[in-house]
């Protein structure tokens, strides 16, 4: 699954799920532009230029339309074309709704769905140009069942799958391929800090009885961006250990 030679565009990227596919793109051979509102990201891309690989990093907000743009420029002006973007940037705010404020509510919306939609709709004219591109939306298992005290996240996520489908039918005959990969629960600082006992209860639903790591996302992710995957469009691919079926 090499994709060589192309470059890939990863929000979200300075840790996590997001540092973990810039990572695998780059090891399959794509030029990688790092781009978060964590000014760390600019450590994520020095490590993985001391690795050897083409990186870069670039911050901004993925809510704000201009800031997505400049992210977008900022891969053309460094590598001169965009084939791979993977909408990754998200943040969970949970409540129950009751008690959710509205500021949350929004907030969630703006960086996972309106992210997706600004940072789509700054690439898709470039790839529209070159006649090809690949675009990979990080969803959740949530947006499909829901998930009590996440009636924000959850619905942002449903709204990242409804657009997924919608752009592989829009960009199809522009050659641009679009899906959604859908994570469980996977390891990270917020499933570490959980108690033991609902670290447990999560478990039992997952017929493969552990967390998934990034990096089981990353390899899915650059399966989905490789030509291996050529003739798959319009299709959320859950990485959930069995959970959902």
């Amino acid at each position: 699954m090499k994709i060589a030679h192309e470059v890939a565009l990863v929000t979200g990227a300075a840790r996590g799920i997001g540092q973990a596919i810039a990572l695998a793109l780059a090891e399959a051979g794509a030029s990688v532009v790092l781009a978060d509102l964590l000014p760390e990201v600019n450590e994520t891309a020095a490590a993985l230029r001391e690795k050897g690989y083409k990186a870069c990093a670039v911050t901004g907000n993925v809510a704000s339309l201009a800031d997505a743009q400049q992210m977008v420029e900022k891969a053309i002006d460094e590598y001169g074309r965009l084939d791979i973007l993977v909408n990754n940037a998200g943040i969970t705010r949970d409540n129950l709704l009751l008690r959710m404020p509205e500021e949350d509510w929004d907030q969630v919306v703006a960086v996972n769905l309106k992210g997706t939609f600004n940072m789509t709709k700054s690439a898709v004219k470039t790839m529209i140009k070159q006649r090809s591109g690949k675009i990979i939306n990080i969803a959740s298992v949530i947006g499909q069942i829901g998930n009590t005290g996440q009636a924000n996240y959850a619905a942002s996520k449903a709204g990242v799958i409804a657009f997924t489908k919608t752009m592989a039918r829009e960009l199809a005959s522009r050659g641009i391929r679009v899906n959604a990969v859908a994570p469980g629960f996977i390891q990270s600082l917020m499933t570490e800090n959980l108690p033991e006992e609902i670290k447990n209860t999560i478990l039992r639903q997952i017929p493969l009885g552990k967390f998934g790591q990034p990096e089981d996302v990353a390899k899915v992710v650059v399966f989905l961006a490789s030509e291996v995957a050529g003739y798959i469009t319009g299709q959320v691919l859950r990485v959930d250990g069995g959970m959902v079926m």
